[in-house]
This record gives C-alpha cells, structure tokens and sequence, in this order.
C-alpha cells in the first residue's frame, strides 16, 4: 500500500481534524510502533501500524470493520430517539473517522430493535453495507428466539415453508427453523424486513419475548465478547461473514 504521511494517518483514523492532527504531533503526544514521532509530514507504511495517541493505542485499519455485542437498551441510530445511541458504545476515533458523505464515523450494518440483543458489525466501507444488505446476497443471520407459547411442529412447518406478513404478498420464509426446545426456536433468515422476526412468529399465533442474534453469514459471535465490548474483525472473520 502507498505510504501516507502521519498526519494523513491520524486524520483518517477519526483522531480530528488535520490541523488537530498535526497539535497532537507536536505536542509530542504520538508514537509511531511504540516510538515517538518525529514529524506530522512522515511518511509511514500503513501495514502492520499501530498507533499510540495520548496513551491510547490504535492499530491502523482502513477501513474498519467491526463487531459488537449488542446490549438491550440501546438504538442502533445516530440520532437515538427513546434510547441511548449504540455508538455510544465506541471510542470517539470510530465514531468520528472521515467519510465522503454527510455522515461521519462507522455505520451499523442494518439494525437491531433496541429490545434485541447480540451480534452487530459495523464499518465505514459503503460497498460492503450495500453488499451484506442487498436482498440479492442474500447473506444468512440466525437469532435466538424465546417464544411466549409452547413452539409446535405446526408453527415451524409453517415459517418454513412462508407466512405472509401486512406489507407484502409475498410469503417470507424461514431458511432454516429449528426448535431447540419448548420455548426456544432458532431461525435462520436472509431478508432483513422491518421487525421481521417478531411478526413471523405472530403471524403463527405466537410471541417473541426474547431476540438475540447469535450469527451473521459463518461468523458467529464470540462467547467471551460481553455485551457492550466490541472489537477488529481480520480477514478470516470477513471471509467467514461472506462465504
């Protein structure tokens, strides 16, 4: 990859505005791979870069991808209306990285009602949002449901083979339906409608007390990421996510 200066480096990881940028250089507040930086104009290669910015250190990514576990309570809106901003949740580089458009920093890739919980990626790459969101992809998400009602074989026959909800005649199916107990079903669905799993499971009688979304494409979310952290994707967890 083409070398870009440090300043360049730390405007595009969200940590302000050039002329920011270059203050916290000379104000002797960066390291470039754990030594100080010599000047804002140096050119740097930006594989393997990691950067220290008042003490808080950052792996250089372009873009970024990420993952997040999703805690109740939260919107996955930058403009929150009833609940606290998911982005809330992220250090202040993510939310403030640089963006052609009108909106800055990291986006969620669609959204998760503020009641459901689990795994969320989010990015500044606009071709990937657009790809893991085209009905064409068709990229498979499992969730967790926890049912009001006792789940019967009926029920699952029926979101297997389509329910057809208010806003479309079109019956939307269930890719793959499993009961993994009683009250505990778990659906794999690769549209992505306005509260679809909820109104899936009322359009067979029954109700939705529980959502948590344990799994885009291959990539499932990790047991030891609690909910609010998140972290880097790598190559091997975007490959897993797209197939």
């Amino acid at each position: 990859m083409k070398p870009v200066s440090l300043q360049d480096a730390l405007y595009s990881q969200g940590f302000g505005t050039r002329r920011q940028c270059l203050g916290l250089v000379q104000d002797g507040q960066v390291l470039v791979n754990g030594q100080p930086a010599a000047e804002a104009g140096q050119p740097l290669a930006t594989a393997g870069l990691v950067l220290t910015v008042a003490g808080q250190t950052w792996p250089y990514h372009a873009p970024a991808y990420l993952m997040l576990h999703k805690p109740a309570g939260v919107e996955c809106s930058q403009k929150p209306s009833l609940w606290p901003s998911v982005y809330s949740l992220l250090p202040a580089p993510l939310r403030q990285r640089p963006q052609k458009g009108a909106v800055s920093g990291v986006q969620a890739v669609g959204r998760l009602d503020q009641d459901t919980t689990g795994l969320l990626l989010l990015t500044d790459d606009g071709h990937f949002i657009h790809r893991m969101n085209s009905p064409r992809h068709q990229v498979p998400k499992v969730y967790e449901v926890t049912t009001c009602d006792s789940l019967t074989e009926a029920a699952i026959a029926q979101l297997l083979q389509g329910v057809v909800l208010d806003d479309d005649p079109q019956p939307v199916r269930a890719a793959a339906c499993e009961r993994v107990d009683a009250h505990h079903l778990r659906l794999t669905l690769t549209q992505g409608k306005y509260h679809q799993v909820k109104r899936m499971l009322a359009a067979v009688g029954n109700r939705v007390e529980a959502l948590h979304r344990s799994a885009v494409g291959g990539l499932c979310l990790p047991q030891d990421l609690l909910p609010g952290q998140w972290r880097w994707l790598g190559p091997d967890e975007l490959a897993r996510i797209e197939g």
